[in-house]
């Protein structure tokens, strides 16, 4: 245990109002063992199929190909997910504020469908970060972050972390969740109910998938980390801030035909940003310009203040066209969306 990442690790527990947390290689390491902890072959997951595109393809390509089944729901109606759930679920995962959609998840509701079947919900909570909203104290059991967006602020570093709330009754559940309730011979025999309690998931997420495959965080990352979280309230108020002015600029803006930023009182979800970030929704929008892909490509190549690049999170404002390589791993089936 390193004693850097150690601190790191308190901290995101504590801010996200856990028990535990876990910092990890990236965000995509982060989704990925919180996946091999609690799932095997022959089980499956249930996911909104909004999703940035690196989870998209981790669920769509990669799971399957390792024999978990990703079944995907429509967020917009969290009734959707009642017939994806089965005795082999084992997580339902969903995205705080979808990245890049930026569309906002009815999280109690969905947590509640999933509780009745005694299944945890794991968000990812990147884009909204724990200074706009604490998946905890509205249902859900367990937080993933990229620390390298929002968290760590300023393009300089790569993490991810898992925080566990300690909620989540994995002993009631000993059926469904039989890694963690039998004794697990590439640990010593340790049945993690009894020997951790409610720190069972996060305590098997330390020691199975991250021992054996090695994901592990630079201490250089974890401290550059540490240094953008010392400002993450100050920065996440500055940046809804201007995403806001932004957007309302646009929306009155001739030759701007649409925007989608969930801090517009017209925006389909601006009940669920007031419910859940006080109307605060992060920083991500997209908007349409006249001309379609052509007007696109020629806005971006006009910008000055704004920089070329797919990351988010950033000290600096960023821009990429929808055709953007970040854009393009999301498949047809995304983009369309």
């Amino acid at each position: 245990m390193n004693p850097t990442t150690a601190v790191l690790e308190a901290r995101l527990a504590a801010l996200e109002g856990g028990i535990g947390a876990l910092a990890v290689a990236s965000g995509m390491t982060a989704i990925t063992y919180t996946i091999q902890t609690l799932a095997e072959a022959g089980d499956n997951i249930a996911s909104v199929s909004t999703l940035y595109g690196g989870t998209y393809n981790l669920f769509a390509h990669t799971l399957p190909k390792q024999g978990i089944d990703v079944r995907f729901f429509d967020g917009d109606n969290p009734k959707s997910l009642r017939d994806k759930i089965d005795d082999k679920t084992k997580l339902v995962f969903i995205e705080s504020i979808g990245n890049p959609l930026g569309n906002i998840i009815d999280l109690e509701a969905i947590s509640a469908i999933a509780h009745e079947y005694g299944v945890p919900v794991v968000v990812d909570n990147t884009v909204a970060t724990p200074a706009l909203l604490k998946p905890f104290e509205h249902g859900a059991d367990i937080v993933v972050h990229s620390l390298t967006k929002y968290i760590g602020g300023h393009g300089t570093s790569l993490g991810g972390i898992i925080v566990d709330s300690g909620k989540f009754p994995w002993g009631d559940n000993a059926e469904r969740f039989k890694s963690l309730n039998t004794p697990d011979p590439s640990y010593h025999g340790v049945n993690y109910v009894e020997a951790l309690g409610a720190a069972a998931f996060i305590g098997r997420a330390h020691v199975v998938p991250l021992r054996n495959t090695g994901g592990t965080i630079s201490p250089m990352n974890v401290f550059l980390i540490l240094q953008g979280l010392e400002t993450l309230s100050l920065r996440m108020k500055r940046h809804t801030e201007n995403a806001q002015k932004i957007a309302e600029y646009l929306q009155n803006h001739p030759k701007v035909n649409w925007v989608n930023y969930a801090g517009l009182s017209t925006h389909p979800q601006h009940n669920l940003a007031k419910k859940y970030l006080k109307g605060k929704p992060s920083a991500i929008l997209s908007f349409g310009v006249q001309d379609g892909r052509v007007g696109g490509t020629r806005f971006i190549d006009a910008l000055q203040l704004f920089t070329r690049l797919v990351n988010i999170g950033d000290a600096k404002s960023l821009a990429c066209h929808h055709h953007a390589p970040s854009a393009k791993r999301r498949g047809a089936r995304q983009s369309r969306r």
